[in-house]
């Protein structure tokens, strides 16, 4: 019997599936985040990170050890790829529609869309899927169809591949593009501050306002959701083509907050998700409102959507409008980590948004009143949880940056230093953290200062 591609997939493909679905199960049930009366086991969560036990890892946000349920699904998926890359890719993928077979139920990219959409409140086909922040700041940018005159507004304390991707966008679009401050001092930033600063910043120009939600800098959360209500007031008196759009770097937010990305009134969001959310390493996301996917030019060839491919077939354009999965970058990807995305959603939805977001509040109220305690220490970010999240950044009198964060390093204490002209040092109580190693982290704060 000769077998063809469907057949190989099936006897060879899924039989690697269903000796995985068996360790799935078992690293699953291991995975399960037990609960006493309504509160989450946070030494079980912490168990679930192969971190070296003998340092305390306060930059987890910077990139991610990944957790059991996550690394288990990498492994499955890689043990797939190198028994049978060509079929599983192809079945994987969803491939096989591009060639009139019967495609199964779902890829497994849909499938970390689904998970993806469940946790931001949005739909599947909201969310388009990429390697990091930076190729998602960088695909809204150069997509947004800007012109000469368009104006884009941003802040000063955004992440230089924030201001990077808007520079290369203006230069090619012949747009402007400027930095206005939110907050002279960000350990006594507020929300009316900030509020009133951007109410005053926007011209009539404006065609793109580029905030970040947690800075990573300082630490100092943004309002969003007040932030993009002074955009929806200044959009009132204009008309459709001159409305102005809001991008929102999330990634240092996204998977602290307990809020839905869905519901903050941006236009576009762009996040890794190899930082708070504990995806595979080299992964993130576009979030793209549905009623703005018509605004975005495509990049990148893309690999998700038959209808490009179909149109290149045809020698004709794509039938518009934009689909956002016209925006995820074709390409061959690291497939093991782009489809063990959905484990993390998934980890973080067992164990709860608001559970994880109280959790990290008060981590860092501890370490954060802690440090204001230390003589010769200051604390950069505000005390106020609703003006900041899982970043600390504070500076020790007499030390750089960099010196603090070596004499941590010391004391067993995994600090980090921001990546900026005038650098803080930071530490980001998180999951891996609990009131302990807190206490010992201020010990040895105390010691070096």
């Amino acid at each position: 019997m000769t077998l063809n591609r469907r057949d190989f997939v099936a006897t060879v493909g899924l039989s690697l599936v269903a000796g995985s679905a068996a360790r799935a199960a078992a690293a699953n049930e291991a995975a399960a985040v037990p609960a006493v009366d309504g509160n989450s086991d946070w030494a079980a969560v912490r168990a679930q990170f192969d971190l070296a036990p003998d340092w305390m890892h306060f930059s987890q946000f910077y990139i991610v050890s990944h957790p059991k349920p996550v690394r288990d699904a990498i492994y499955r998926f890689r043990d797939m790829l190198d028994k049978s890359p060509f079929t599983t890719v192809e079945h994987g993928m969803g491939f096989d529609v591009f060639f009139g077979q019967d495609s199964q139920d779902i890829s497994y990219p849909a499938r970390v869309q689904r998970a993806a959409a469940a946790y931001i409140g949005g739909k599947p086909e909201e969310v388009a899927l990429t390697d990091s922040t930076t190729q998602g700041l960088a695909l809204i940018y150069q997509g947004l169809k800007l012109k000469p005159g368009d104006e884009i507004l941003c802040t000063t304390h955004d992440h230089y591949v924030h201001h990077e991707a808007i520079r290369l966008a203006a230069e090619k679009s012949g747009a402007s593009w400027r930095r206005e401050v939110l907050y002279a001092d960000s350990a006594k930033a507020s929300v009316d501050e900030v509020v009133g600063n951007l109410k005053r910043a926007i011209g009539p120009k404006t065609r793109v306002v580029g905030i970040t939600w947690v800075h990573s800098s300082s630490g100092v959360k943004l309002p969003v959701r007040a932030l993009t209500q002074v955009v929806a007031d200044a959009n009132a008196g204009r008309g459709d083509k001159d409305r102005i759009l809001v991008v929102l770097d999330a990634v240092h937010g996204f998977g602290n907050q307990d809020a839905q990305l869905s519901q903050l009134g941006v236009d576009f969001a762009a996040a890794g998700t190899h930082k708070w959310i504990f995806a595979p390493r080299g992964t993130g996301i576009l979030y793209v409102a549905e009623k703005n996917w018509g605004l975005l030019s495509p990049t990148i060839p893309t690999f998700y959507d038959v209808e490009p491919f179909t149109a290149w077939e045809d020698q004709r354009p794509p039938k518009a409008p934009t689909s956002i999965s016209w925006l995820s970058p074709g390409g061959f990807k690291a497939y093991e980590h782009q489809w063990a995305m959905a484990e993390a959603f998934e980890f973080h939805q067992r164990i709860g948004r608001k559970r994880i977001a109280d959790r990290i509040a008060a981590l860092n109220t501890q370490c954060k009143e802690g440090l204001a305690k230390i003589p010769k220490v200051k604390v950069l970010t505000p005390m106020d949880a609703a003006l900041s999240a899982g970043l600390i950044a504070f500076e020790v009198e007499g030390q750089s940056a960099e010196d603090t964060a070596h004499k941590l390093y010391a004391h067993k204490v995994v600090a980090s230093t921001s990546p900026y002209k005038i650098s803080k040092a930071r530490l980001a109580p998180s999951l891996v953290n609990d009131e302990r190693e807190v206490e010992a982290a201020l010990r040895a704060v105390r010691e070096i200062a």
